[in-house]
């Protein structure tokens, strides 16, 4: 038997379907692919090789983040407020968590309870006092944000942005009816109603809330995830388009051109930045010396080229978007 669950549109729902790249929908997807790492598809091995041993050694796989996300099944709806903007910053998510209601915790954590059997004394202790223990939350989930995602943003940004970018277009070409069938198989849209197959609980407006968020993500893997949290909005996470491409080597080739302008050594270092680096690590790659890795990396930090994330005791230097054009400009 297919379980199916109905939410039906007025036409004020209709008008208020929107767009938002969510950093906290990332954080709640990448940690529970990196926790079931060995069912994930192949295309997020690159990123789960690297990231894995930093989440162990910063003792992530056994923190707050651990418990309040299973690797299947319900995760607390407190973790995925609704952005007010189509883009909104980790910070603000965050504040949004530590000002989550108390009701809204208990609730969640009640539900939790009810899926994956008794909390332990961490979540119960969150349970009992949402307020302090919130803010233990938050501190991790950035240190987590700071190790697994902000190196790689830039290029996780992209895709996410170009996916909203391609059904903002379908919407403007074709209505928000044929965006709404586009999104997933398990989504259908009749005109009048969106329909979830193989949501096992019911649907409405009274427990929905008004209109829809539709939520892109990296990782959700090939499934779709909900929150229903009213008065919010309910959410639709989504795999994004593109992400087959995600972790695919940029151009390295044909960067003599760029070399003229930034120096041989400054070149060399974006190259190898294809995935996030220590400085010991790229004096290695490189045969450049500490000292000098490091003087480089200054100077293209402060031209924007690359950005700088603490993890653990080390840094870790990644390129930006603006240095993958100028990479794709001078192989072209």
């Amino acid at each position: 038997m297919v379980i199916l669950a109905e939410l039906a549109f007025s036409a004020s729902d209709l008008a208020q379907v929107r767009f938002a790249v969510s950093p906290m929908w990332q954080v709640v997807t990448s940690f529970r692919l990196l926790s079931d790492h060995a069912s994930a598809s192949p295309v997020h091995r690159p990123w789960i090789q690297q990231v894995r041993p930093r989440a162990a050694a910063a003792g992530l796989d056994r923190g707050w983040l651990a418990e309040l996300v299973p690797q299947s099944g319900f995760f607390p709806y407190f973790l995925n407020p609704a952005s007010a903007g189509p883009a909104p910053v980790l910070d603000a998510e965050l504040d949004a968590i530590q000002d989550s209601p108390t009701d809204r915790v208990r609730h969640d954590l009640d539900h939790l309870e009810y899926h994956q059997g008794r909390l332990g004394p961490r979540l119960r202790s969150l349970r009992t006092d949402p307020h302090t223990r919130l803010t233990r939350l938050t501190q991790e989930i950035r240190t987590y944000w700071e190790l697994a995602l902000a190196p790689y943003w830039a290029r996780i940004r992209a895709v996410l942005d170009t996916d909203v970018f391609h059904r903002a277009r379908q919407v403007a070409e074709h209505g928000a009816g044929h965006v709404l069938n586009d999104l997933h198989e398990s989504v259908r849209w009749d005109g009048s109603a969106l329909h979830l197959i193989r949501r096992n609980r019911p649907l409405s407006r009274t427990t929905a809330g008004p209109g829809l968020l539709l939520v892109p993500s990296a990782f959700t893997g090939p499934g779709m995830l909900t929150r229903v949290a009213p008065p919010e909005p309910p959410q639709l996470a989504y795999a994004a388009r593109g992400i087959g491409s995600l972790w695919a080597p940029g151009p390295t080739t044909g960067t003599g051109t760029l070399a003229a302008v930034l120096g041989r050594s400054r070149t060399r270092l974006l190259a190898e930045l294809d995935t996030p680096a220590s400085t010991t690590q790229l004096a290695h790659r490189t045969g450049l010396s500490p000292a000098g890795v490091s003087q480089y990396l200054t100077a293209l930090r402060d031209a924007g080229l690359v950005s700088a994330h603490r993890a653990g005791r080390s840094v870790l230097y990644a390129r930006t978007a603006a240095a993958d054009t100028l990479l794709e400009a001078a192989s072209a």
